[in-house]
């Protein structure tokens, strides 16, 4: 396997560290650095890095950390899935944040991309035909996203990324040469240590078809719903869970009679008077939806095989991880600051609540 990080001159010094402590090959500098900001102008030049001898190339940007371990991890992911394009890093509050935390409580490793959303590109590992077909294909583009691109791309082949649910790469600071520094903190949607995440992607199962999707943005929950990359927008709307719940076959009524049974007064108080009361209940709502699919998706996948697979510790470790990104990535990004260590418990232990309730629910 081949590899290169994508930099641009102001985060050389960054750069430079983070290939020197990983093992990675090369820098891939923006070959245009005083022109309009454009992440595809960077990325052209890293995938055309990739070594002719090898069977993948492993593309990082600058403004992450990652395990020293992490080419030997991907590598093995590579040969366990060879024909795959494999993404190692998700935005928790994105819909393929809300997809890669359905799967972790599910009890997968890997979760199918949704087509309708970017493909997160912080750490992205391609077979080096797929690679080429890439630059082939956004030869002369205008877009300077990559990750908006690799997108297109994948639904025009017909086939997403596969996702790593355990996030070994995170990103690190809030600023954003390509002007994404107004989403705020954002961070690992199931943030995962490599000691953990090595069985966890050798042997892990992988959720093809999440079903709908719970995620919230802004303080507010939504469902992605199947197939909704078909509609006139591309997918791309958002659709509030009371307006989706009709293509779900739930109710309001159920919802609300769940949230009178099941949801803590006494966590919810204190959500509501750190954060608002709006936005407690929107976050226990959305994790009840999150647990009852969940549910469904771990009925799909079926008997996890022989415990020896895949430790039952390092998948409890998942689950707990990617609850407790569930409330800080909900929060609006003006607030995610104000979520230091007291508060992401007490959220944890609030979503917990919610996603035991979704898990064990029989809506009538």
């Amino acid at each position: 396997m081949s590899s290169a990080v994508m930099t641009h001159p102001v985060r050389l010094v960054q750069a430079r560290e983070l290939a020197e402590r990983l093992g990675l090959d090369g820098l891939a500098l923006d070959p245009e650095p005083d022109g309009p900001p454009s992440a595809m102008r960077t990325a052209m030049v890293a995938w055309a890095a990739a070594d002719s001898a090898a069977s993948h190339h492993l593309v990082v940007q600058d403004d992450v950390s990652a395990p020293e371990n992490l080419v030997a991890l991907v590598g093995r992911a590579a040969g366990r899935f060879p024909d795959e394009a494999l993404v190692y890093y998700t935005n928790w509050h994105a819909r393929n944040g809300g997809a890669s935390r359905l799967a972790a409580l599910a009890g997968a490793a890997w979760v199918r991309a949704v087509p309708d959303e970017f493909t997160p590109s912080l750490a992205v590992c391609l077979p080096l035909g797929t690679a080429d077909d890439f630059r082939a294909f956004a030869a002369g583009s205008d877009e300077r996203h990559d990750d908006e691109l690799f997108s297109v791309f994948f639904r025009a082949r017909g086939r997403m990324s596969l996702i790593a649910v355990p996030n070994v790469v995170e990103h690190i600071g809030t600023s954003s040469i390509n002007g994404h520094a107004t989403q705020g903190i954002r961070l690992a949607v199931c943030p995962t240590d490599a000691a953990d995440a090595e069985p966890l992607l050798a042997r892990g199962r992988v959720l093809e078809e999440p079903g709908w999707i719970p995620y919230m943005r802004y303080g507010e929950g939504y469902i992605r719903l199947v197939g909704q990359e078909n509609g006139p927008d591309g997918g791309r709307g958002h659709h509030r869970w009371l307006d989706a719940l009709p293509m779900t076959g739930l109710t309001e009524r159920a919802v609300r009679e769940a949230v009178a049974e099941g949801m803590p007064a006494d966590l919810a108080s204190q959500v509501a008077e750190r954060f608002g009361r709006a936005f407690a209940e929107e976050l226990w709502i959305h994790c009840l939806l999150l647990g009852r699919q969940a549910a469904e998706a771990a009925r799909r996948l079926g008997d996890p095989g022989s415990p020896g697979e895949v430790p039952p510790a390092a998948l409890a470790r998942l689950r707990d991880a990617a609850v407790s990104t569930a409330g800080p990535a909900g929060l609006p990004p003006e607030r995610r600051p104000e979520a230091g260590p007291d508060e992401v418990r007490l959220m944890s232990a609030f979503a917990w609540t919610a996603v035991r309730a979704g898990e064990q629910w029989s809506p009538a």
